[in-house]
């Protein structure tokens, strides 16, 4: 009995050893880079102050409020420490925020990149939707003390221990913006968080492609690491479709999955992402990715090449549109991280969701090509529950049973771009509407059901 005893004590001890170095060895590099790209983001990007940082953002991991960081407003960096690793990422004018991971601090400051140029114009002598005037009349039909309800408890907080953080709302009905709300400190000028929205804005990058002649969906997709093996029959449209077939985990809470990798230990998401081993024939298995978003970003670099590519989302979409306050950061290979990284006001999210009510055309030119965003919003033949198109969520729910719906309670129409904590834009066709809800949500008690359902309610009928 003795021995079984000391043998038991021993296992018990040789766990606790091992499960020690596991979370010493996997949650310091996760926790100080996602800790350390979030504040310089949210500080430089964002012009917040870290505090406010630390008590929203940081709430989405038990430990993260508490751990020290540095923000050095002299060379545009912030560092956060835990235990032995220290995570650090640095800022560069009209780029955002980097996160180091491989490369030295030096050789990431010193690329030679051709930062865009913010547009020159003054959208605020400029009528909306280019511009920011806004129409100084009411629309006959809605009934504006029901936008005003929908809207403001879009900010309500039922539960005072946690916070839902809306930080913006914009309601955008027939073309006309008919509300918006902020939160203090925030305004129609305030950059927030995509995260995933930003696979959207990938979609329209890749169209503007295929409408100048350069890319096909139904080709091969143009990956060097796949041309001598099974994955060369991965096509742009699998990507696009997040079929591809290639191995992958995007659970956003396990330090080992392949999303933790890409983000925080690579300093070249795409290359990562691209050294997948094909797991599942290509087109047959919806597997939702930030890393097949960040191929079809090494893709648009390798078309437009990198003389352009800098200025390809600014002078092909952003800045036709009037989406001025627009950003999209890259890694430390120069790559935009263009599942997850960008940034916009309220006001130029609904812009983009308009682009996708009006057919991808605006103000009477066609940005995107015809038949795009009916493609785009045509669920992938892999998505059974009929949840997904080409980087766009949908609502149409499982033909064989409709109580599968990705989203609850929103009209099956409904097209979505999605970001994490909350994110959203919604596109409702027939009524003529978008959405836009921007905070930073880390529970459920936040309802995008309540706030669309609320906007419709009040239209004409």
């Amino acid at each position: 009995m003795k021995k079984f005893l000391k043998y038991f004590i021993l296992s018990v001890v040789l766990l606790i050893v091992l499960v020690l170095v596991y979370v010493l060895a996997t949650f310091p590099p996760i926790m100080t880079g996602m800790a350390a790209k979030t504040m310089c983001s949210c500080v430089f990007v964002m012009n917040r102050e870290p505090q406010s940082v630390v008590a929203q953002e940081f709430q989405v991991f038990p430990g993260m409020p508490s751990l020290p960081y540095e923000v050095n407003r002299q060379d545009s960096s912030v560092s956060v420490k835990m235990f032995w690793k220290t995570g650090k990422a640095i800022y560069r004018k009209g780029l955002g925020c980097t996160l180091l991971a491989q490369m030295d601090e030096e050789q990431v400051r010193a690329q030679a990149i051709k930062r865009p140029q913010p547009a020159l114009v003054d959208q605020d002598t400029i009528a909306w939707p280019s511009g920011n005037q806004l129409r100084d009349t009411l629309l006959q039909g809605i009934d504006y003390s029901k936008i005003r309800e929908a809207v403001n408890q879009a900010f309500a907080d039922s539960d005072p221990e946690n916070p839902v953080f809306t930080h913006g709302v914009a309601i955008v009905y027939d073309g006309h913006l008919i509300a918006e709300q902020y939160a203090t400190g925030y305004d129609y000028n305030t950059r927030m968080m995509g995260w995933s929205m930003t696979k959207s804005i990938t979609n329209a990058l890749v169209g503007i492609l295929v409408k100048e002649g350069k890319l096909k969906v139904e080709e091969p997709a143009p990956v060097a690491e796949w041309k001598n093996d099974e994955r060369s029959k991965i096509t742009l449209n699998n990507l696009l479709q997040a079929s591809s077939g290639l191995e992958w985990s995007e659970s956003y809470f396990s330090p080992t999955a392949d999303f933790h990798q890409m983000f925080i230990k690579s300093d070249n998401k795409a290359a990562y992402a691209a050294s997948r081993k094909l797991k599942y024939e290509p087109g047959t298995f919806f597997q939702y990715s930030s890393g097949t978003t960040n191929i079809l970003s090494r893709i648009i670099r390798q078309t437009t090449g990198d003389s352009a590519y800098y200025r390809f989302p600014y002078e092909k979409l952003f800045h036709r549109i009037g989406m001025n306050t627009a950003i999209i950061e890259p890694d430390a290979s120069g790559t935009f991280v263009a599942s997850s990284y960008s940034f916009a006001s309220a006001r130029d999210w609904a812009r983009f969701g308009l682009l996708y009510l009006n057919d991808g055309v605006w103000n009477g030119e066609r940005i995107l090509p015809e038949g795009w965003v009916k493609y785009s919003t045509t669920p992938a033949p892999a998505a059974k529950a009929r949840q997904y198109g080409a980087q766009i969520w949908l609502n149409q729910g499982d033909p064989n049973d409709p109580k599968i719906v990705e989203y609850p309670g929103l009209p099956s129409e409904a097209l979505i771009f999605d970001g994490f904590e909350k994110n959203f834009v919604v596109i409702v066709p027939s009524k003529k509407l978008v959405v836009v809800r921007l905070g930073v949500t880390h529970n459920k008690n936040f309802s995008l059901a309540n706030l669309v359902n609320g906007v419709i309610a009040a239209l004409p009928h």
